[in-house]
């Protein structure tokens, strides 16, 4: 499996396929889930960390995405380029529920 935002998130992919070891031992140990595939379920939550992690660096590429095609009018009217970053950010992250 090729996780391409993996690259610009603050983790490595190491450290998140621990975090996901560690995770899935601990809810086998507290018998919250039951498995006989534990590398299976490591995989499966890794995947998950990942699509976590990397929302917010999906978030900045449409909301860079979307100011680019909005260039010429900011550029008009002496928009600031990080102050709207931050405000389409905002309004993507309600839109996709996220916590950033």
């Amino acid at each position: 499996m090729r996780y391409s935002y993996l690259q610009s998130m603050i983790f490595s992919r190491e450290y998140i396929g621990y975090l996901a070891r560690r995770t899935t031992k601990h809810l086998v140990e507290v018998k919250l889930i039951q498995t006989k595939q534990p590398k299976l379920v490591e995989e499966r939550v890794t995947a998950g960390l990942i699509e976590e992690l990397s929302l917010e660096d999906r978030i900045n590429e449409e909301v860079r995405v979307i100011l680019d095609a909005y260039s010429e009018e900011m550029r008009k009217s002496g928009a600031q380029y990080a102050e709207m970053f931050k405000k389409v950010k905002g309004e993507l992250a309600r839109k996709y529920k996220a916590v950033l």
